[in-house]
This record gives C-alpha cells, sequence and structure tokens, in this order.
C-alpha cells in the first residue's frame, strides 16, 4: 500500500512540475506600414500553471516578450489556452495586452499599447517538451487612428517544467 501511495505521490509531483513551460520561438515578421521593416523574429514566453484544467482545455496566464532582427519588441501579459486533440496534438490560443517599442520610426505601430493575439497548432512529445507552428498579430485595437499591426510565423520549442 505504501508503495502504491508513494507511486501516486511521485506521479502527481511530476504532472505539477511540467504543468509550467518556457517557449522560445523564432521566425519572420511582416509589419503591415507602407514603409516599414519586415524582419527575422523572436519569442521567449513564459506559461505559468493552468488556472482552469477541463477534461481537454486549460487555461493559463502568461507572458511574452518578442521582437525582431530590427530591434522592436514587444512585452505583455495576459491568458493562454490549450486545448487537447488526439495523439498528442494540440491547439493554443493566446491574447497579451502590452507594450510596443519601434526601432524605428516606420515600423510604428500606432501607440505604445498593442495586444498580441496568438493561434498555433502543436505536437507535445513524451517529454513533456512541445513543438508549435504559430501565428501571431498585434493591433492597437483602433484606439488611434493609425493601426497597420503587426503578423509574425513563428516555430516555437516548449520546455516543460
Amino acid at each position: 500500500m505504501k508503495k502504491v501511495i508513494l507511486s501516486l505521490a511521485l506521479s502527481t509531483l511530476a504532472t505539477q512540475s511540467l504543468a509550467q513551460e518556457v517557449i522560445f520561438g523564432a521566425g519572420y515578421a511582416n509589419h503591415n506600414g507602407a514603409f516599414a521593416i519586415d524582419d527575422g523574429a523572436f519569442t521567449l514566453e513564459y506559461r505559468h500553471t493552468p488556472f482552469f484544467e477541463g477534461n481537454r482545455i486549460d487555461f493559463s496566464f502568461g507572458a511574452a516578450l518578442s521582437g525582431d532582427m530590427e530591434g522592436d519588441l514587444h512585452a505583455g501579459v495576459g491568458i493562454v489556452g490549450i486545448y487537447d486533440l488526439a495523439n498528442r496534438w494540440f491547439l493554443e490560443a493566446s491574447v497579451m495586452p502590452g507594450a510596443f517599442w519601434e526601432s524605428v520610426s516606420n515600423n510604428t505601430l500606432g501607440s505604445r499599447f498593442q495586444i498580441r493575439s496568438l493561434v498555433a497548432i502543436g505536437y507535445e512529445f513524451e517529454t513533456g517538451n512541445k513543438v508549435s507552428f504559430a501565428v501571431t498579430h498585434k493591433s492597437n485595437a483602433s484606439t488611434t487612428d493609425y493601426n497597420p499591426g503587426l503578423d509574425t510565423v513563428l516555430l516555437r520549442y516548449h520546455v516543460a517544467f
């Protein structure tokens, strides 16, 4: 009986320890402004332990720092949803309001305030680590007259801990 209890406790701890993840991504950023400079892109993200876990979907808080080779940066925090598909495949969506700093005036998005939305499809390995393909969009939600937006495609690697 002690072995069963110990085994259950260890499996619970292992499940909890894989509930958080750090995500590294690389791809391409497409500024929608007329004279903006498109360039290679990167992202570093953190996904916290879920605050809601359903049968196939969970929600957690997350944070993301993204940028491009030109030097533009966006930092945001928000909500991440993961929907489990069959055979270790998953869908991910997130909304992260935050701040954007352009490196050159051509890359302005209309205001410092920007909302990053993301959709992704991915695969989870037996280790708990994942790989995903994501598309993001940054917009000021028309809070200013100028709102060109910024679209990015990313290949991401999720490290679970």
